[in-house]
């Protein structure tokens, strides 16, 4: 089972069932080729050591692909105040998804792995549930990360210290929620016209020498180094590494995922194109496609030889692009909506602004 994943940048709000005109196309694109790239990395894991080629590029894919997703989570936080509509988006967005799929996971995990007796912990993410519960603790810390004046350097910091400490433990994965708290803080500060600067022609000629670095490098470090570190899951001595490596390779890496994210971004289309409404059901993609991942080695799919070849590689690549792509549809979001975006209205009380909208809507008909 794969031990890195994903997810998507707005989860704390319900998808709306198709492409409003209030919706910025370009970053339903950004999160439909993001949900992509986390699928065919998940399909790519079990080829890895059959193939330096392969690891090279999980390893690129891995560096850019979760802060682009967080980075662009914390843009769409840059509202959140607590507010009590959007305290209810976040428990019914994030919270309740996270209930139910972990639950869910753990039933499957029980006979996938064959752990008939492994427990159901709400305070230790299962594959890839934490993101829920990372994104949920980052949104509600948003607030105070805007109001810093040294906010990036500070949640730096935070991230570079936690590699330090083995001693985190695993309730709410706390070293990722750490380790990728400098990226949900860039998001928060960005503005449109970052994002706008990035899609300029010169950064997308840009971005085509940037990711033939990045590959080369990453083909390079594949046999030195561990992509342990590009999982942000664990101290730097649990890495085998000094514990100091961590106060280097943070920063470092850091400055690479932003270089790679940016270049990631010039390449999304910014008008409405096939794959814009698929990038409003991103979060089902997320979510469902781990069953998938998890099924193929439960069912030997890796098994045939010619599967670990370049032919293999090519056809696992377009079967994960494919399957994630049909659970971001419409009809899928309809059938599970109700476990994956639950309305939920019997959970809250209603507040006075809401009674007295109501009581005064007839009046003004």
């Amino acid at each position: 089972m794969s031990q890195a994943t994903q997810t998507a940048p707005d989860w704390a709000a319900p998808a709306r069932p198709a492409v409003s005109r209030e919706r910025d196309a370009f970053f339903d694109n950004a999160k439909y080729a993001a949900i992509v790239l986390v699928a065919v990395g998940h399909a790519w894991e079990p080829l890895r050591d059959g193939s330096r080629t392969v690891s090279a590029l999980y390893m690129l894919v891995y560096a850019f692909h979760m802060p682009a997703f967080i980075i662009i989570s914390g843009y769409f936080s840059r509202s959140f105040e607590a507010r009590p509509e959007q305290l209810k988006r976040l428990v019914t967005g994030l919270l309740v998804p996270y209930v139910v799929f972990e639950t869910a996971y753990t039933f499957f995990t029980r006979w996938t792995d064959g752990e008939p007796d492994r427990p159901i912990s709400l305070l230790d993410p299962l594959y890839l549930t934490w993101f829920l519960a990372a994104l949920f603790v980052w949104r509600l810390t948003a607030p105070l990360w805007r109001r810093l004046r040294y906010a990036v350097p500070v949640a730096l910091g935070v991230a570079m210290l936690a590699t330090l400490s083995p001693s985190i433990g695993d309730d709410l994965d706390l070293q990722r929620v750490l380790q990728f708290l400098p990226y949900f803080v860039v998001g928060l500060l960005l503005r449109p016209e970052h994002f706008r600067w990035v899609r300029r022609r010169a950064v997308r000629i840009a971005a085509v020498p940037v990711f033939a670095v990045g590959l080369s490098v990453a083909y390079w470090a594949q046999p030195r180094m561990t992509g342990g570190w590009f999982y942000h899951r664990d101290s730097a001595e649990e890495l085998g590494a000094p514990a100091w490596a961590g106060l280097v390779m943070t920063p470092v890496m850091f400055v690479c995922s932003l270089v790679l994210v940016a270049a990631f971004l010039a390449w999304v289309p910014g008008r409405r194109t096939w794959c814009t409404v698929l990038g409003t059901g991103t979060l089902f993609g997320y979510l469902l496609h781990g069953f998938v991942a998890q099924a193929a080695g439960h069912f030997g799919w890796y098994d045939p030889a010619w599967v670990q070849g370049p032919l293999g590689a090519l056809v696992v690549t377009a079967v994960a692009a494919t399957v994630v792509t049909l659970l971001c549809t419409p009809p899928v979001r309809r059938a599970l909506r109700c476990v994956v975006e639950p309305r939920m209205a019997w959970l809250f009380r209603r507040d006075a602004a809401e009674r007295d909208g109501q009581r005064a809507a007839p009046a003004r008909g």
